[in-house]
Order: structure tokens, then sequence, then C-alpha cells
């Protein structure tokens, strides 16, 4: 076949995908009459909406609901509003567990939207409730795929907060929602004065651990097909307007810490005390509908709380994700993957340094949209640190949708400067391409230029590339294939890496079931994944893992994951495990296993058990991960977490055991006021971390926190130099409130 022929087979495909995957859209009603903003879905003006009917997306998709629901959307001039009645056969089954702002209870029913608000099947804005009435709001990028900014690099991310309103009513058979959501607090673009955005609606069940969605979206594609954004519903306003508001948050911020640190002479420990009474200022400005400019000035985050402990069983450096408010809007926009959690812009670079706070003198930052491009700016300077300068860091995103709705082309700009003269600049260009519903195609280049290191703009040692194709289904044949280079010089300043000079290939084959109504089984998979990375400089291997796993989950909500691993591992250089525990350099190779079983999220006590074990380089390794919650009530949840890492190495004489324990309490008297608080026990470091957080929010914007850290060694018998109380212990009250003009 001649080459034109092939090219025109090529277009005339994703020509006709993208006509095959264009949906019908639903134009939405204007309010024509008044509704009293009360929780009550009551008004006679509601049944003249758009109604929205639920299908069932799990365990069954597509069977009837078990029960019923009514759910109608329309706006005026200055909101979205959102009615839903949700009925029960026995109202009794209702369950709620949370009140807390953000606080997602998987145990709870629960009721909310997604807005594509740029219709752009790739990102979109969460708004849900329970029956409590609490607010939770948070973004979704990367179509729900991973690669994102919130937890365990999740793309679904809590930390981003918006301005709007929701009230809860129950009945004798139904509870009740209204939402209102001002258009002021969505980004939108309008053509002509019509107005596109994606929708879907999720309604929880728990008493059936049933989701219902609209529109209908089969499980098939993935325990989150009802959060990806590329499979919602499109729906049209006309004459839809932002009002542009501008938010003023100045904030003040009083406390003190304490520290104890070894004198010079290493045979005491001296404490040093650090007031703190300073305040700043945050501005957020809609230049329009479609693009946000946020200012700050002496930026504080003092509300965030500490990280999760961790332990660190392998060479690389770990990965905390960003919990700062400031940089969550849109924070997808700045994301450029270059493999697991790497990243091109990394934003806990920007005022935190070797896990110390450092003061940002102020920055801007610029998301929306123009066009059909994707727009991200921020430009931030923090002060001296340590002995370490100041920096300016700077970040240029944009990306544009092609060829069809999830397919995009993209190119991103960070710098990190000194003002000691040193610099490092990277630069890429990305694009993904889905060439079926299911198939996608993934294309990465950047390069980084520093002025430590001399390198040739023509060569590979700056640079990285990846080739990627995925399919994103869950039923029949699943497969993924990967290839990923990182040159010797490659290091974006500004991102996060823990390794250059290697190139990978990864690759995963299987195939998934679903069984069918009747049967108690949801799904299962069998499948094999392989993943080879190797060194640049040698061509030997750095690590490989090849992995026959199986998977299996309940209609019940049980989910059970089993694997063999064989690896191979080549250490270049001796690393510890701890003080006393040394992996030497040398090539390795293991087999062990992998296993955890989860039992359902929507009991009250929910529990998730994790083991590994078999071979460790030229030892043995056990470790065990137990998850206890337990959903009391509405008003009390209570956590803990424990793991244990038993490491032997036989041959030489060597072992350690490591223990990370961990309990978390939360309380909440109301949807505006709640205390957390967690202790955390690491043996390795041989740490107890204490936190305590408590927040009254009594409307969007104002926040008063109180925060308590306490960090003390656990460990004091025997020490010389005698230890002190506490390592470092801090108390801080911290108050922002914001003005709308």
């Amino acid at each position: 076949m001649k080459l034109q022929n092939k090219l025109l087979i090529t277009l005339l495909t994703i020509f006709f995908t993208t006509v095959a995957f264009t949906q019908e859209e639903i134009k939405i009603k204007p309010l024509s009459g008044e509704i009293e903003f009360d929780g009550k879905v009551t008004e006679p003006i509601w049944k003249l909406s758009q109604d929205f009917p639920l299908a069932m997306h799990f365990p069954v998709y597509n069977n009837p609901t078990t029960e019923k629901s009514e759910i109608y959307i329309t706006f005026d001039d200055e909101y979205l509003w959102i009615g839903a009645i949700l009925y029960y056969d026995d109202i009794s089954n209702v369950v709620s567990t949370s009140k807390k702002r953000d606080e997602e209870s998987e145990n709870s029913d629960g009721f909310g939207i997604l807005l594509d608000t740029y219709d752009d099947n790739e990102n979109a804005l969460g708004f849900f409730t329970m029956p409590s009435g609490l607010k939770i709001d948070y973004t979704i990028s990367n179509d729900g795929q991973g690669g994102g900014p919130g937890p365990g690099f999740d793309t679904k991310n809590y930390t981003w907060n918006s301005f709007w309103d929701v009230k809860t009513v129950s009945t004798s058979d139904a509870w009740h929602v209204e939402m209102r959501i001002p258009f002021s607090s969505l980004r939108f673009q309008s053509v002509n004065d019509i107005t596109k955005m994606g929708l879907i609606i999720n309604r929880n069940i728990s008493h059936c651990n049933e989701i219902d969605t609209y529109p209908a979206i089969d499980t098939k594609f993935g325990s989150n097909a009802n959060l990806r954004p590329s499979f919602g519903k499109t729906i049209v306003f006309e004459g839809i307007k932002s009002r542009n508001p501008i938010y003023i948050s100045p904030y003040a911020i009083g406390g003190t810490s304490r520290n104890y640190e070894l004198n010079e002479a290493g045979d005491e420990y001296v404490s040093t005390d650090d007031p703190k009474l300073t305040g700043g200022l945050d501005v957020k400005y809609n230049l329009n509908s479609n693009l946000t400019l946020d200012f700050t000035v002496n930026t504080d985050f003092a509300q965030v709380e500490a990280d999760d402990e961790q332990v660190n069983l392998t060479r690389y450096s770990l990965f905390f994700p960003e919990k700062r408010l400031f940089f969550q809007e849109r924070s997808g926009v700045f994301s450029f993957e270059l493999g697991g959690p790497q990243n091109l812009f990394y934003s806990r670079n920007i005022g935190i340094s070797h896990g110390e706070p450092v003061s940002i003198l102020g920055g801007v930052r610029l998301v929306g949209r123009l066009g059909k491009w994707d727009v991200g700016f921020l430009n931030m300077n923090t002060t001296k640190f340590n002995g370490y300068p100041a920096e300016n860091f700077g970040v240029a995103r944009l990306r544009k949708q092609v060829i069809n709705e999830n397919s995009y082309i993209g190119g991103m700009l960070t710098s990190r400067i000194d003002f000691d003269g040193s610099y490092n600049v990277a630069y890429g260009v990305d694009g993904i391409f889905r060439i079926s519903e299911v198939d996608y195609l993934d294309i990465k280049i950047a390069q980084t230029q520093d002025k430590n290191i001399d390198s040739d703009v023509l060569s590979l040692n700056p640079t990285f590339f990846s080739l990627g194709l995925q399919r994103r289904s869950e039923k029949g044949f699943v497969y993924e294939g990967k290839y990923a280079y990182w040159g010797k010089d490659f290091n974006p300043g500004a991102g996060f890496m823990f390794i250059n000079n290697v190139h990978e290939v990864r690759g995963t084959l299987g195939y998934g079931w679903f069984p069918g109504e009747k049967s108690s089984i949801f799904n299962y998979f069998f499948g094999a994944d392989f993943e080879m990375t190797s060194r640049i400089e040698d061509g030997n291997i750095e690590n490989m893992e090849f992995s026959p796993e199986f998977r299996m989950s309940f209609k019940s909500g049980y989910t059970f994951y089993s694997a063999l691993l064989y690896q191979k591992e080549g250490v270049v250089w001796d690393f510890h495990l701890s003080e006393d525990v040394i992996i030497n350099a040398g090539e390795y190779s293991f087999w062990g296993f992998r296993s955890f079983l989860n039992s359902p999220r929507t009991k009250k006590i929910v529990t998730r058990l994790g083991i590994d074990g078999g071979g460790f380089y030229d030892g043995n390794r056990f470790s065990v991960e137990f998850e206890p919650e337990f959903n009391l009530s509405s008003s009390l949840q209570l956590s803990a977490s424990y793991q244990m890492d038993k490491v032997n190495f036989s041959t030489r004489n060597q072992s350690f055991t490591n223990n990370i324990a961990r309990i978390k309490a939360t309380y909440m008297l109301n949807t505006e006021l709640s205390a957390s608080s967690f202790v955390q026990f690491n043996e390795v470091d041989n740490i107890l971390v204490t936190n305590f957080r408590l927040r009254y929010n009594p409307r969007d914007g104002n926040d008063f926190y109180l925060v308590f850290n306490d960090i003390r060694n656990a460990d004091k018998s025997g020490s010389s130099p005698k230890l002190p109380p506490y390592l470092s212990r801090t108390l801080l009250l911290k108050y922002t409130h914001t003005f709308r003009l």
C-alpha cells in the first residue's frame, strides 16, 4: 500500500472516530422565578427546570436504580442552581458520617456534580455534599488517569477550595439538596454568548453499595470512570456571564516555636526560640470568565497538616504531595509527568527546603483558557535560608485540544534562578492522542540547561523523551507499553526527579472479566507487568521487575490483589537502609510476593491489610500494613495505620525492624467547626510526631486556625548527652478574612 493511501486511511479513521464520539447536547433552561435557598426542593419552578435521570453505574451497569432520584439544574444571572430529592423506601437507611469540609467519607451517602467548565474532556470541578450538609469541592485533572497533584499522585485533589453554598434537609422519605454555585467561581468560555460545559452527576447510596450516575457510564472503563470528564454530557447555557469579583484575603499569624539542637561541642542540647507575629495578603482577580490571576505577598502555609511519616526501603527520594491552597486551582495544567511522581514542575520546591519552611516574599499565578489554549503561568520569589541564596521560580504552560476532544499538544517552560547567579531552565513539549474509544498515545520530550552543567542542546545528555500506548479499559484485552529516556544531564531544578542517565521499558498485558448481574463478583483481572530500567553509561540493569498478578473485586465492596515479583537490582554505590544496615554495591536478583485485601468502604468499620515478603537484595524482607477506619458518626471519625518492615541479612549479620504507627481522630461539632489530631511514631528515625489542628470556617474565605506540632525523640534511655523533653514544638494561631469587591 502506498504511503499516501496509508495516511488517508489514518486521517479517515481519526475523523470518523471523532464523529462517533460526538454527543447530543442538552440546553439548560433559565430560572423562571425565584428559589428560596433553604435546602428544600419544593418550589414548583424546580419542576420547570431540566431534569436528569440517573442510571446505575455500580454494582451492575445500567440496571434500574435501587432508590428513586429527582435532579434539576437551572440558572439565573448570578448562580448555577442544582436541586435534588434523593428518595429512600426506608429513610432509616440514610448514612451520614461526616461534617468536615472536604471530608468525603466513602461510608456515607452522597450527592454531587462534576463540571468540566471548559468542556475540554480533561479537567473538572467537583461539588459534593452529604446528608449533614458539609461542603466538598475538588479538582479532577488528566481525565482521572493519575499523575495529578493530589495525595498518592492522584488526579482528584481536595486541597482546592472555591466559593459556593449548599443546604440539605431531611424529610420522612428523602433528603433534599440545594446547591448554588456563583458563575464567578467557575472558569468558562463563551462563544457568541453560548457556553458549553461537561456534566457528570453522582449519587452514592451506602446501604446497598451503589453508585448512580448521569449520564450512564459503563464500569468497564475502570473504577473511577464516573469521575472522568471525558464521559460527561455536554450541557449548554445561553447568556451567562461572570461578574469577575476581586477577592482580597489578608491574614494575621502569631505564635512561637522552640527547637533543641546540639551545641558545637556536641555535649549538650541547646534551645532556640522563634516567636512569630506577621501577616500577609492574597488577592484573587477574575480577569474575565476564563482567566484567574492570583497575587500573594509574604505567603504563609501554617494551616497545612504535617506530612505522613514514610519509611524508605529504596535508594531514591520519597515523594510528598502538595497541600498548600495557593497552588491548587487548575493545578493539573502545570503537570508535565516524567514517569511516576517525577515531574518537570514540583511546587513543593517553592517555600520548602530540606523539609523546612522558607519565607516566600510574594508571587503571581495565572490560570485559565484563551481560545482553545489552556494557559498557566507562575512566578515566585523566596528569601535566603540557612546560607542558601534567595531564589526565583518561574513556570509557563500551554496546552491545546487537537484532532478530537480528547487529544492535546502542549509545551512547558520552568526556571529556577538564585540571586548568586546560578540558574536552571527546563522546557518540553508533550502530546496525548486518542486513537480509538479506549486507546491513547502519549508523547513527551524535554530538555534542561544548567549553569553548572555544560550540555549541548543537540545531544541526548540534557534530554528526556518518552513514548507510550495505553488501553484505558478494564474489560477484555488490556495493554500498556512505554519507552522513556533520561539523559545524564537532565535535571529540572524546579521539578521532582530521583534518577537520570537511564532508559526504561515497561509494559502490561492482561485480560479482565465482568461476570454479570447474577454473580457476586464485580470483576477480576489476570495479567503481568514488566518494567526494566537500564543505565545508559554501561548498559547494565538499574532495576527490573516482572510481576504476574491477579486482582478481584466484589459487588459487596471487597477487593483483593496478589502478585508474584521477580526483581533485579544493580546497585552502583553502597546505600544505607538505617544507620547500621547497608546495601553493598553489586547485582542482585530475588523473588517475592505482594498482596492486599480491602473491606467495603461503605461500612462503619473499614480495613485494609497488605502483606509483602520474600527476597530483598542478599537478604529477606517481610512487611505488614494494617489500616482500620472507624466511621462512628457524622461527628466523630477515628483511623489508624500500622506498618512493620522487617529486613534481615543473615549472611552478614545485619538486620533492622521498623515500625510506623499513626492514629488520627477528627471531631466535627458542625460543618463550620472541626478539630483533628494525629500521632505518628517512626522507629527508624526514633521520633514521635504530634499534630493538632482546629479550624473554624464560618464561610468561604474566612478561616481561623490553631495549629500545634510537637516532634520528640521516642527513646531517651541511655542517650548521651541527655535528650531534651522534645526536639521541636510549634504553636500558631492564624486568621484569614476574605473581602469580595
